[in-house]
């Protein structure tokens, strides 16, 4: 998963989307990004002539109005706008800086959710209702089971374990979890729609774990449902990915030593609905 060299924490929501992406990411294995500013402040030098990745900022500003004034006990809830901000900034992979420290990738034994039995922790800890048989992978919200095919219908291991934790994304949309609508007929947009969160979220859990068969398995017909809503809506695709980051977060919640690897002081927990409140935007180039 994508994460800032300076501080160390994850990118959430979009930036997974646009960093994942990158072409220098996948031919590196180095995770690490950083504003040019903050290179410059830990003595790295961006080199002259790399193109930096676009990254987004999404913070909820709460604006009081005069028509209110604040004295109730909720404060005058109407009084209060809540305006949402989204800006652009630039960032440079590690492959792109100078000086900065070689990527050591963390150990089983910093890393214990990256162990092969993490999947199995999180499914016993979640107490989600599992049954095996058939040639079908799918979630029911009817009765609140997820069903799969068994093991052996599987290439590897970890195809398995992918296609379990794209079901489990399925499962957090239930009322007594995250609470998104699977009333969907199959086949529909809106169906799509769910499986397109799905999906995202499964590739955000599979990259923490460090599952690599975590093969998207929709048909075309989803494709085409997705391109239509996408180029319809230019936002539909900030909210899938804050949607996604939504259900991994649940499900990662269930690994305790993960649970217990995001807990610190306030000022180090990326801010909900997608990004790192630390790369705030600067005025730097798109280039060096």
């Amino acid at each position: 998963m994508p994460r800032n060299a300076a501080t160390g924490q994850r990118y959430r929501g979009i930036n997974v989307l646009t960093l994942g992406m990158s072409a220098l990411a996948f031919r590196s294995g180095d995770p690490r990004w950083a504003t040019y500013k903050q290179a410059e402040n830990h003595g790295w030098q961006v080199r002259k002539g790399e193109r930096g990745t676009t990254g987004f900022f999404f913070k909820r500003l709460e604006v009081r109005d005069d028509k209110g004034d604040g004295s109730g006990p909720e404060g005058d809830e109407e009084s209060v706008r809540r305006i949402p901000l989204l800006r652009a900034f630039i960032l440079f992979h590690a492959s792109q800086i100078e000086g900065i420290p070689d990527y050591i990738p963390p150990t089983v034994a910093e890393a214990p959710w990256r162990a092969p039995e993490a999947a199995e922790i999180i499914l016993a800890n979640s107490k989600a209702v599992v049954r095996i048989g058939g040639e079908r992978a799918f979630y029911s919200p009817l009765t609140d089971h997820i069903q799969m095919p068994p093991q052996s219908a599987f290439a590897t291991a970890e195809g398995f374990c992918g296609t379990l934790i794209h079901e489990l994304g399925h499962w957090t949309g239930a009322e007594s979890r995250l609470d998104r609508d699977l009333r969907n007929r199959f086949g529909s947009h809106d169906y799509a729609r769910e499986e397109l969160r799905a999906e995202i979220g499964q590739m955000m859990v599979c990259a923490e774990l460090g599952i690599a068969d975590c093969d998207f398995s929709n048909n075309a017909a989803y494709v085409a449902s997705w391109l239509e809503k996408l180029r319809s809506d230019r936002k539909e695709i900030f909210r899938a990915a804050a949607d996604a980051q939504r259900i991994a977060d649940y499900l990662l919640a269930f690994h305790p030593d993960y649970a217990n690897s995001q807990a610190g002081p306030p000022e180090s927990v990326p801010i909900a609905d997608g990004n790192d409140a630390t790369d705030a935007p600067e005025p730097i180039p798109a280039a060096a």
